[in-house]
């Protein structure tokens, strides 16, 4: 039996300030782009993998998981 079978609908855990930046984030941008608190929040949705996060040219770029 898979777990998918097991749960329903799998969901990660998100305060609101992660629910907001997420939602913000259409396209691929660089890091730098967004404020200190938000790459923080950002650094925090990697880590649930919600974004992903790719070095190209030496620029740190983010885009959003869908």
């Amino acid at each position: 039996m898979k777990l998918n079978d097991l749960v329903g609908e799998f969901r990660i855990a998100l305060t609101n300030e992660e629910n907001e930046v997420l939602e913000s984030m259409s396209q691929v941008a660089p890091l730098v782009s967004y404020r200190e608190r938000e790459q923080q929040v950002i650094q925090n949705l990697i880590r649930k993998s919600l974004v992903t996060k790719v070095i190209r040219d030496g620029e740190c770029l983010v885009v959003r998981n869908d």
